[in-house]
């Protein structure tokens, strides 16, 4: 069992890293509400909260798809305008991590965690896949246009906005990963935190079981391994208080927010079902 610190000693720090990610929750609702363009602030502040607890309580990001529905049902826009909103908001987080993780590594002289051969056939992959099924199906091709119109848009001043608060926002939350080392006690950088934040939410990016079990905690040992911080022995305790201060919190209140906010447990499994369809 991981040798985890007494609460008395890491109190503070712990208080401090569960403040900094309610900052970088906060800056997310408020991209969520720029980006829908349409309802109240406290529901996209809400809803992403709401978002967050259906990830980690259910396979396969379905909480992405909770955020969805709940969005075009509080705001009266289109199911497809608020998946729209929704996947121009992963491209943002996705070339927000790209470059923080460019930027890390080539400062610190990093490793990339996968061989450039490995990325390549990754993203070759990928690539023939989507192709293949915009050139099959024509209603494929009208759909893609439709969802992807969100972040056509993004290429303006105000997607530069937008990407500018979301690596505001993984700073942020690199700055808890930095803290944290420090709890657990392994010496992580500001640095080293975004490193390894990168890699586990690059590995979050990829529809897993319900709260990203194995994909997230072998991302974040890899990458506690590769910034020289120690071994899986060591790093451990570090994977449990990560888990604690990013999931449980942010899970129990979402879920006190679906019950008293968005139709309770009997919602959850409705869109459950909805996304198994």
């Amino acid at each position: 069992m991981p040798s985890l610190p007494s609460l008395s000693d890491s109190a503070g720090a712990l208080c401090g890293a569960l403040a900094l990610y309610l900052l970088a929750t906060l800056l997310r609702g408020e991209r969520w509400f720029r980006l829908v363009g349409r309802g109240t602030r406290l529901d996209a502040y809400a809803l992403t909260v709401v978002g967050y607890m259906g990830n980690n309580a259910l396979p396969a990001r379905a909480g992405d798809i909770l955020k969805a529905v709940l969005t075009s049902r509080r705001t009266g826009i289109a199911k497809r305008d608020s998946f729209g909103d929704l996947v121009a908001e992963r491209a943002l987080d996705a070339f927000a991590l790209v470059a923080i993780f460019v930027v890390v590594v080539l400062a610190g002289n990093l490793p990339l965690g996968l061989s450039p051969l490995t990325i390549g056939i990754i993203a070759a992959v990928l690539a023939v896949i989507g192709i293949g099924a915009y050139i099959a199906a024509p209603r494929v091709r009208g759909l893609v246009a439709a969802l992807l119109a969100p972040t056509r848009a993004l290429l303006s001043a105000r997607g530069a906005a937008l990407f500018a608060l979301s690596i505001v926002l993984w700073l942020v939350e690199g700055s808890v990963y930095a803290i944290l080392g420090r709890v657990a006690g392994i010496h992580l950088s500001l640095s080293d935190g975004l490193y390894v934040m990168a890699l586990a939410n690059v590995a979050a990016m990829i529809p897993a079981a319900p709260g990203y079990v194995g994909t997230f905690d072998a991302a974040v040992l890899l990458g506690v391994r590769l910034a020289g911080a120690g071994h899986a022995s060591v790093a451990l305790p570090y994977v449990v208080l990560v888990r604690f201060v990013l999931f449980v919190p942010i899970t129990l209140v979402g879920l006190a927010l679906l019950i008293a906010r968005y139709g309770g447990l009997r919602t959850l499994r409705a869109e459950r079902s909805g996304a198994a369809a």
